[in-house]
């Protein structure tokens, strides 16, 4: 009886290691000027301050950090990505972002009461949002919202 229950216990311990392995959230990820992009495509480094400022407000606020997988684009990645015209991407003031583990409603609620996002995109069936720093129409308490918010 002693043997059985030393084993079931080891089972049990054994078992819940199993169940959660400590796994980086960001592998698979590389850095670019100090942020996580999905790919070597992703520029990070034409970001405005004001933008900056948001995605870290972000990080701050779930205790993690983002990854990116859009951030500056030309004209003509832009058009290949399905851009408008005058997208805040190309404006440096946009970047499309998740974090791994945190549920994407999480990211919207709090990116939806943020004084520096002027605009939120939320993507049905994608695993990130798009926030930009646009300034807001005059009077509205909230981002301009699309696609989807």
């Amino acid at each position: 009886m002693r043997s059985f229950l030393l084993a079931l216990i080891c089972v049990a311990t054994l078992g819940g290691c199993a169940l959660s392995p400590l796994r980086d959230p960001y592998a698979g990820y590389q850095q670019s000027f100090g942020t996580y992009v999905a790919s070597s495509s992703v520029n990070a480094f034409c970001l405005a301050p004001q933008l900056r400022l948001a995605i870290w407000s972000i990080e701050s606020h779930f205790g993690r950090k983002i990854v990116m997988s859009s951030g500056y684009r030309d004209p003509f990645h832009n058009a290949a990505a399905g851009g408008e015209n005058d997208s805040y991407h190309m404006k440096c003031m946009a970047a499309d972002i998740f974090i791994p583990g945190v549920p994407k409603s999480q990211l919207i609620a709090y990116a939806y009461r943020q004084r520096s996002i002027g605009g939120l995109g939320c993507y049905p069936g994608r695993s990130f949002i798009h926030i930009d720093v646009r300034t807001r129409p005059r009077g509205w308490s909230h981002p301009v919202t699309f696609s989807g918010c």
